[in-house]
């Protein structure tokens, strides 16, 4: 019997539920250095533990195999397969998003595909999710040094403005969402995050903290949230402000290889200082459109606007923003995501500034551009938790000088693994 037909005895057996036999063949077979023979071998493995009942010794194996192959669709769906019995229904999104685009998947996979969609989205009903690392940034006040000029009665006065300060600082956030099921169809989904940058220079400290809660709606294809909003910020420890309003939360399955997301909020804003400047309204309208390639490679793209009413003119703005990223499963374990994106801060009046070594009234516009990459890696799994790296580069160009800046940031932080 050549090695190409105690593969197809073992597979046979694995499907006729004849363990003991089938395992024998595999952990007796001698290396043959066929890829193929060798991934298909370890792949019944996987499949003897799975439909065992063993799924953590199934979940290594599957996610073994992913590492050094990532475009293996058929084990990205299995590996889903599992994460979907030990109720982790978001991992189990994530690689049934990518395994969806797969082409090596049997006609009965592809037909249980949506319906095992619909099923992690109605099961979704709590998460809990930690990160936290550390952040240098060389820019963390986003200043543009030099000097500001202005002719006067006296003679040329001039000032230097704040130079850019570098500082290291430590970030972590921790949030948890919760849904109360009502009926089939019905539930109250409530979530709670806490976000913070902690630096060497407390100056810049922040610390932003928000709670959600309200009615959503499953069906086959998306769903929909509707929820009440409270948020507080607090910058440098000094209380900054708080705001108030609703979200509109809709997601929808186009296709099995693309999806949409569009997100809706309206909040009524309090500032603790400048109140009579700064208070006002936040609207926001963005939509993302989730599309894989292939069983490894998933594109995002992000639009939207942002429309701020401030108490006073001057701080009241249009804020149109686009982005366009991609990411990739990678060999050996690795994970790479790439993000340009965009936006422009259009103000609806002048305010006073320097200009030409005078004082003089200028409407503010600026275009603002990021580039940021990250990189992670499965194989050094901490407790369920990966390393990320995170190298951003941001340039801000205004018609009002002192408005633009540019900096670096590299961040790193430990990820839930997915």
């Amino acid at each position: 019997m050549t090695a190409t037909q105690a593969m197809q005895a073992a597979g046979e057996m694995v499907r006729h539920d004849d363990f003991e036999h089938a395992s024998q063949i595999l952990s007796q077979m001698p290396d043959t250095g066929n890829l193929a023979l060798e991934i298909e071998r370890r792949f019944l493995l996987a499949q003897i533990a799975q439909k065992k009942g063993d799924i953590n010794t199934a979940i290594k194996i599957y996610q073994n195999l992913l590492d050094e192959n990532p475009g293996l669709a058929r084990v990205r769906f299995e590996l889903a397969v599992c994460y979907m019995h030990q109720k982790k229904w978001r991992r189990a999104d994530y690689h049934l998003r990518l395994a969806m685009a797969g082409r090596d998947l049997p006609e009965e996979a592809k037909r249980v595909m949506n319906y095992y969609r619909y099923v992690v989205r109605k099961n979704k009903n709590w998460n809990v999710w930690f990160n936290f690392g550390a952040a240098p940034d060389n820019n963390v006040n986003n200043a543009a040094s030099g000097e500001e000029c202005v002719m006067t009665i006296f003679g040329l006065m001039c000032r230097t403005l704040d130079a850019p300060e570098s500082a290291v600082g430590s970030n972590f956030s921790i949030g948890a969402d919760y849904e109360f099921k009502l009926s089939e169809h019905w539930r109250w989904k409530s979530d709670a995050n806490i976000y913070s940058n902690i630096y060497n220079k407390h100056d810049y400290d922040d610390l932003y903290m928000s709670i959600s809660s309200g009615p959503r709606y499953v069906w086959g294809r998306g769903d929909v949230w509707l929820g009440a909003v409270a948020s507080r910020r607090w910058y440098g420890w000094d209380r900054y402000n708080w705001a108030a309003g609703l979200r509109l939360d809709t997601n929808y399955d186009v296709s099995r290889r693309l999806s949409a997301g569009m997100y809706l909020r309206f909040m009524e804003n309090t500032y603790d200082e400048y109140d009579s400047l700064l208070s006002g309204q936040t609207y926001d309208a963005n939509m993302r459109l989730l599309y894989s390639l292939n069983a490894r490679v998933y594109m995002v793209v992000r639009t939207g606007i942002t429309r701020e009413v401030a108490a006073a003119a001057p701080y009241s703005y249009w804020q149109p923003s686009a982005a366009v990223g991609f990411g990739a499963e990678l060999p050996w374990g690795f994970h790479i995501y790439a993000e340009p994106g965009i936006y422009w801060s259009l103000y609806d009046a002048a305010r006073w500034t320097v200009k030409d070594q005078r004082i003089t009234q200028i409407t503010e516009h600026d275009f603002t551009q990021r580039y940021a990459v990250s990189v992670s890696n499965n194989k050094l799994d901490l407790w369920g938790f990966v390393p990320q790296i995170t190298v951003s580069y941001t340039h801000r160009q205004s018609n009002i000088w002192q408005r633009e800046f540019d900096k670096t940031a590299i961040e790193f932080t430990m990820q839930q693994r997915f």
